[in-house]
């Protein structure tokens, strides 16, 4: 069984037991993450598409750990003008283990 949900705006497809990064969560190590915006429930060969979401459907879920992405470099110039900038940006992401989808 496989549902896609949707956190911090963009759209997994998970399964239980999947381990994934989303965007980062306000939870701690160990917390149980509930996703209520179930999209749709892929069962076999039945599917179910919510508009937009599908009722009474959650995908529980439990916090692994929050960390921060390897970092990357932005740099920005412009030729012959001696303008340059470097930033560095590390995405902070939360690790999460899907549990149970229920329908």
């Amino acid at each position: 069984m496989h549902a896609i949900i949707e956190t911090g705006g963009k759209q997994y497809k998970v399964a239980e037991g999947d381990t994934l990064f989303i965007e980062k969560l306000p939870n701690e190590a160990g917390d149980a993450v509930t996703f209520d915006k179930v999209l749709a429930i892929l069962d076999g060969d039945k599917a179910t598409f919510g508009t937009p979401v599908v009722e009474g459907a959650k995908v529980d879920a439990s916090v692994v750990k929050n960390g921060r992405g390897k970092k990357i470099i932005v740099f920005k110039y412009k030729p012959k003008k001696n303008y340059r900038r470097k930033q560095g940006h590390r995405q902070p992401y939360t690790k999460v283990t899907i549990g149970k989808i229920s329908v």
